[in-house]
């Protein structure tokens, strides 16, 4: 079983000492974008980011285009590069994506998935459902909890594509799930309670060894988190992204 600790992309050996800085400085950026330490629309200076991490400006250059390709940065001319801010479109767009992706995850999951499998995705559903109670409930959550339920809430959708037995599908949904982490950041949703037993229904659907029911539990609950962010996310108008409000101690 891999890891899941925390959230880690795939990454190619280093074959350089600017290879291996563009690498320190491509996991220090992309740690801080999914933390939310750089939200969404934050500029970033190349010049900047090279003297705080005692490094020339190639190798800062080279991992910030690659947060680029990622998806997670966007650089304009004239205006730089900055956390990428989206669209109501490009959530939605993102979510039809993740809905494809991981259909097929839980179907295969449903398919393939042995006891022992099924008893640590359901212990990994009642686990993340009582991380969320306190936000039902109204408790004063800080920043570093609400980090710890949200990496958590990703190696659970990363765990069913784990057992479903296709690499490549998995690592697919780990970028989506980064794309997504790092939007939530510092949005008004990341705040928002979900419904109870939320994650223990989908993963009893999951573990039901129906192809069909878990392809369906899983597109109605990723069409619930979309309704949930398009609501929570944006103002009325529909157009800019809605920050969530900032909270002390």
């Amino acid at each position: 079983m891999t890891n899941p600790d925390a959230i880690r992309p795939v990454l190619p050996p280093a074959t350089s000492e600017d290879d291996t800085l563009a690498l320190r400085a491509y996991r220090l950026v992309r740690e801080r974008v999914l933390k939310g330490i750089y939200p969404p629309g934050a500029a970033l200076s190349r010049r900047r980011l090279a003297d705080e991490f005692g490094m020339s400006l190639l190798p800062v250059a080279e991992a910030l285009q690659r947060l680029v390709n990622d998806g997670l940065l966007e650089s304009r001319p004239r205006v730089g590069t900055r956390v990428r801010t989206p669209s109501r479109d490009e959530v939605r767009d993102r979510y039809t994506l993740r809905e494809a992706l991981e259909s097929q995850s839980a179907r295969l999951f449903a398919e393939r998935a042995k006891a022992k499998d099924k008893a640590e995705i359901l212990r990994m559903a009642r686990r993340l459902d009582d991380m969320y109670v306190g936000w039902a409930a109204g408790k004063t959550i800080d920043a570093e909890e609400r980090l710890a339920v949200r990496i958590y809430h990703v190696r659970f959708h990363l765990r069913v594509a784990e057992i479903g037995g296709s690499p490549l599908l998995r690592q697919a949904i780990e970028r989506e799930q980064d794309l997504l982490f790092s939007w939530l950041s510092d949005t008004a949703a990341q705040v928002h309670p979900l419904p109870p037993h939320y994650h223990s229904e989908l993963a009893e659907a999951l573990c039901s060894g129906d192809a069909n029911v878990a392809d369906q539990a899983i597109r109605s609950h990723i069409r619930y988190a979309l309704d949930e962010l398009l609501s929570l996310a944006y103002e009325n108008s529909g157009a800019r992204w809605r920050m969530a409000p900032r909270r002390t101690g």
